[in-house]
């Protein structure tokens, strides 16, 4: 790139939080993936938070129509997106308007003055032009006609319509923040060459767009700082940017793996879960097996059968499919098979919230069916985290011969971080044994006959000879499955379901604990949770409080360990993206007098850092 023609200052700093923001056909999603992934083959640290709306297609420049992406990039450790953006670009008011709430007070934005007109100001419901009636004094504000530079910029590409030009400037102002903030183009350049491949006229399109952007941080005196972010010192391995769903895909892929099974995904797109569907169908090459049923109902049930027929299998949703399939799961339950039930946890009730984050399906998973019917609970705390939940899930399925439920959340689901690649080598093989043909003269078989020590039924494979048995949903007779309506039948045969999930106890590691082994306060997590809370308790640390935080991977059943964990400390604080389920729990559970103190947001948005620090603060000062 050419020299600047202004002088220009190099600033090195440690960390910058970006929120790109503007119509939902802006492509700020793609501008924040895209400036993330550099970030990411950069060596920075990262971790992302997407905001998009739930209309398919809100009118344009409305407020509900605006879309974000905010990416925190670091040289340290960080577990979060950021609590505030420190830099906002802002492609017209209605995104200025929706988002400058959260700016950092004295915080950059980078505003495309061509969206400012009369129109598009009604739309975002202001009565004057806030980059002219001072209302924005106390920032640092960068004024651009984006919209008409960019058309500059493409101006001699006579065969492309001025409507698919303005389509590229989410890569002109891409282009602009990687020239102030010290970014390479080439991971994106290569980018725009594999995603337009098919017409060479777009791919010189965005490029121009992309290098425009960049060149006018060199002409424009207005930018005389440009910021430097050092490559965080992580872990020496290969790294990939990864989403909690994607993260989830590639966890079942190498269960199925592991195991020597073909995987089975049976699902009904949802929001926020759909992107598990379309990563696994294009993993055929690993004997996948996808299929996008026409409901709910209809997905559980191909997932009943696959695991019958003897498969690795799993079903993906969010909180009101588990609704419609929760007579389904039950179903699964008293068949006793191996099977793995994904909830990426959305605000509720009914349609809600569709594309915002919550935790509040945790009650659901443990009690949302009819009868004693215990599943195993576990929840993934990263999106990183979630491949390994994800493998987990099958080992404990096939464990218990259960269905097993993970919850991740919107959060989880679509917000992204550096992943360390594992060798799979490191990861152990999940042992799957199915009964064998009986030898001539044998017992008949019992396909209800318990393991001593799991209490797991046998998984037999339909249409082995010998092996023939009845399944279904009726009461069932202890050992042979038969229909039962004898009274102590169903209660052992009741009670044994109950023994199976309980004794997975035994397998679940013990629960974590940072901080003091007791004392005054503890601060108790799960899910996606981790990032803020973890940071948060840091802090307070960092102050010289005694604090302790453990986060609760596994809910059901809990680690042995945590009983005595938490009769230590005298007071227990559970911030939580719900109104305390698992205070709830935890109170059923252990039956403590220790005062539980909840700490709900229900807002559609995760824990800030500084919103958890300054609870504990006010319980410990």
């Amino acid at each position: 790139m050419p020299e600047s023609k202004h002088h220009v200052e190099y600033q090195d700093i440690e960390s910058v939080i970006i929120r790109f923001a503007g119509d939902s056909g802006d492509g700020m999603q793609l501008t924040g993936l895209q400036f993330s992934n550099t970030s990411a083959v950069f060596g920075n640290d990262i971790s992302t938070l997407p905001d998009f709306p739930a209309e398919i297609r809100a009118p344009a420049g409305t407020l509900a129509g605006v879309s974000g992406f905010q990416v925190n990039f670091s040289s340290e450790e960080i577990l979060t997106p950021g609590d505030a953006p420190q830099v906002l670009v802002a492609m017209n008011p209605a995104a200025l308007k929706a988002n400058l709430i959260d700016l950092e007070p004295g915080g950059k934005i980078i505003v495309n003055t061509d969206a400012f007109n009369n129109a598009n100001l009604k739309k975002a419901d202001y009565d004057s032009n806030p980059l002219e009636d001072g209302s924005l004094d106390g920032y640092d504000v960068y004024e651009l006609p984006i919209t008409t530079l960019n058309r500059n910029a493409l101006a001699d590409l006579e065969d492309l319509s001025t409507r698919d030009k303005d389509r590229c400037k989410n890569f002109f102002s891409l282009g602009l923040t990687f020239w102030i903030y010290d970014r390479p183009l080439e991971t994106t350049l290569s980018y725009i060459d594999k995603k337009f491949a098919k017409n060479p006229l777009l791919v010189d399109a965005n490029k121009r767009a992309l290098i425009a952007g960049y060149d006018v941080g060199h002409n424009t005196e207005a930018f005389q700082t440009r910021f430097h972010i050092q490559p965080a010192h992580l872990k020496t391995g290969v790294y990939r940017r990864i989403t909690g769903n994607e993260a989830i895909a590639l966890g079942m892929i190498t269960a199925a793996q592991k195991a020597g099974k073909p995987l089975f995904y049976g699902s009904y797109p949802i929001t926020p879960a759909s992107e598990i569907l379309h990563n696994l169908a294009n993993q055929k090459q690993f004997d996948v097996r996808t299929f996008q049923a026409e409901d709910e109902i209809a997905a559980m049930g191909s997932t009943i059968g696959a695991a019958f027929g003897g498969a690795m299998a799993a079903t993906g949703t969010s909180g009101p499919g588990v609704a419609l399939k929760s007579e389904a799961i039950n179903l699964a339950l008293v068949l006793e098979l191996p099977m793995v039930i994904v909830n990426v946890q959305r605000g509720g009730p009914s349609t809600g919230l569709p594309t915002k984050t919550e935790q509040s399906d945790l009650l659901q998973a443990m009690f949302g069916r009819n009868g004693e019917s215990p599943v195993p609970v576990i929840a993934p705390a990263t999106p990183g985290d979630c491949f390994y939940m994800a493998i987990e899930a099958f080992r404990m399925a096939v464990r218990a011969m259960t269905p097993v439920f993970v919850l991740s959340d919107g959060y989880l689901g679509n917000s992204a971080e550096p992943w360390l690649i594992p060798d799979p080598d490191d990861i152990p093989p999940i042992v799957v044994k199915h009964p064998s043909a009986p030898s001539n003269g044998a017992e008949p078989f019992e396909p209800y006959k318990r393991n001593s020590e799991t209490f797991a039924r046998p998984w037999a494979i339909p249409g082995t000879p010998g092996l023939e048995h009845r399944l279904g949903g009726l009461g069932k007779q202890p050992d042979t499955g038969n229909v039962s309506y004898v009274p102590f039948d169903h209660e052992q045969m009741v009670k044994d379901r109950a023994e199976k999930i309980a004794k997975l106890a035994d397998y679940v590691p013990p629960q974590t604990l940072i901080g003091p082994e007791e004392g005054d306060l503890l601060v108790v997590s799960w899910g996606s949770t981790l990032g803020a809370v973890r940071s948060a308790v840091k802090r307070v640390q960092g102050q010289a409080y005694a604090v302790s935080h453990a986060h609760i991977r596994y809910l059901n059943p809990f680690p042995k360990n945590l009983d005595s964990i938490v009769r230590r400390f005298d007071r227990i604080l559970v911030p939580e993206m719900n109104l305390g389920q698992l205070i709830f729990l935890l109170r059923g559970r252990y039956g403590l007098e220790t005062p539980f103190i909840p700490y709900p947001k229900v807002q559609g948005r995760p824990f800030t850092i500084r919103e958890v620090t300054e609870k504990i603060l006010s319980l410990v000062e």
